[in-house]
């Protein structure tokens, strides 16, 4: 019983279930680890959208009046739902991480 119980814990530390796919709304990652790895790729690390993929689906820049002039409920609602070529995120990471993704936008004012 004790070794199952890590078993899960370990699995869970690692942002997967016990059979190998992500853990919906991994507690463990911050947004900004889930930016890093999910967002930077088009919005950039620096959030200017300044990249390859950026320019080539023109995102907008989160430093932006236009971005940060969005309620909380219209980024979340993009984060989570996706808009234009970008996909939502709330059913493979959940809705505690997109939270945590907002306040990561929130963050390039």
């Amino acid at each position: 019983m004790i070794i199952a119980g890590v078993a899960v814990v370990g699995l869970a530390a690692a942002g997967l279930s016990n059979n190998g796919s992500e853990v919906k709304g991994a507690a463990l990652a911050s947004g900004a680890d889930v930016y890093k790895t999910k967002c930077a790729g088009c919005h950039g690390a620096d959030g200017t959208g300044n990249t390859p993929a950026g320019k080539n689906f023109k995102v907008r820049d989160f430093h932006s009046s236009d971005v940060q002039g969005q309620s909380d409920a219209q980024i979340l609602n993009i984060i989570s739902n996706g808009k234009g070529k970008m996909p939502g995120y709330e059913k493979t990471l959940g809705a505690d991480v997109c939270k945590q993704l907002l306040q990561t936008v929130r963050s390039f004012k």
